[in-house]
């Protein structure tokens, strides 16, 4: 059930690189948070680089430094997943970013927002998630 809205500098990326950062951050889901493969709602928003105000090198290691081109990517899900497998998810978006497209992992900056079943309506007005559980 996450949903992904992915903010990053408007002219950074192509229609192309636009999917392919789609299908990274999918696939690292499905692989991580076992989400089902149709489970997919994904917004990608770009901003002008003048917009986003930020600290080049706020907890980062080794001197390393963000630049102009961050892509802040915010995942809302259900709660209940364990930190080693929150830890795999963003490794795995930082690093296949950064191999397929070359974007440093110094500029993927992930958030998790966990929130209870109760608190999702995938339209039509209906509690899904809560009606699947009373089902059980």
């Amino acid at each position: 059930m996450p949903f992904v809205n992915v903010y990053y500098p408007e002219h950074q990326l192509n229609d192309k690189e636009l999917k392919e950062v789609s299908s990274h951050i999918h696939q690292s889901l499905i692989q991580h948070f076992y989400i089902p493969k149709d489970d997919y709602f994904q917004l990608f928003l770009p901003y002008p680089s003048q917009h986003f105000f930020y600290d080049s090198q706020y907890l980062l290691e080794r001197g390393e430094k963000r630049t102009d081109n961050m892509i802040y990517i915010s995942i809302t899900c259900g709660q209940g997943r364990t930190v080693e497998q929150k830890k795999k998810l963003y490794q795995s978006i930082a690093e296949g970013l950064s191999t397929h497209l070359n974007i440093s992992t110094n500029n993927i900056f992930i958030t998790l927002n966990e929130t209870p079943l109760e608190n999702w309506s995938f339209g039509q007005g209906i509690a899904q998630m809560m009606n699947q559980k009373e089902e059980k």
